[in-house]
């Protein structure tokens, strides 16, 4: 805690001045232009990835960057979704998995999870993304792959809340894969298309 009340010291004393005008306009304004959906893992910081500024982008973190399918009743990542597309009106959705995720490792090498409950019923969210890894594989899925496949079935669960499906003439989706020790972003096309650098 000491090293995070140093930190917000720092931020205190130097960047909030430099930045006044811009934290001014945004005390009364929040109109975000992407909804950036990322993994929680410490190592992915979508703000810092993008070189967006506070305001700009819209974030939900889970675990695996995983998108559970819409279902009625309380859920806070269709809450997130919902508020973000319904009222601060993105105009794009960006999913964004990463190498060395954990929970994909997780599932890729079959890791016992028993004494882990929660994890273990979270990650069932993935069952369509390591079936999709398994029938392009032929066998067990890379971690690599099932990152991949993480992303696009990620991408197809948005497309079942009724908030994405009622702006879908307005909304882009887009699926990310950050390699963290590179830097290096993947844009993964929709299967079918190609694929490109997203930077």
């Amino acid at each position: 805690m000491h090293d995070l009340a140093a930190g917000v010291k720092r931020f205190q004393q130097h960047v909030f001045p430099a930045k006044a005008e811009l934290f001014a306009g945004l005390a009364a304004s929040h109109r975000p232009d992407t909804l950036f959906i990322s993994c929680s893992d410490a190592r992915v910081v979508p703000e810092l990835i993008t070189g967006s500024e506070p305001g700009e982008l819209f974030v939900i973190r889970t675990a695996g960057n995983l998108v559970p399918p819409y279902a009625p009743g309380p859920d806070g990542v269709a809450a997130g979704i919902e508020y973000a597309v319904a009222v601060l009106g993105v105009s794009d959705i960006v999913v964004c998995g990463h190498s060395a995720c954990g929970a994909m490792t997780a599932l890729a090498e079959s890791h016992d999870l028993t004494s882990t409950p929660a994890i273990a019923d979270w990650l069932r969210h993935a069952d369509a993304s390591r079936a999709r890894a398994a029938a392009g594989a032929g066998s067990a899925p890379t971690v690599s792959a099932l990152v991949r496949h993480n992303v696009l079935a990620q991408l197809a669960n948005l497309a079942t809340h009724p908030s994405v499906a009622r702006a879908a003439n307005r909304l882009t989706l887009h699926g990310w894969v950050y390699d963290i020790p590179t830097g290096a972003v993947e844009e993964l096309a929709p299967v079918g298309h190609p694929a490109a650098p997203a930077a």
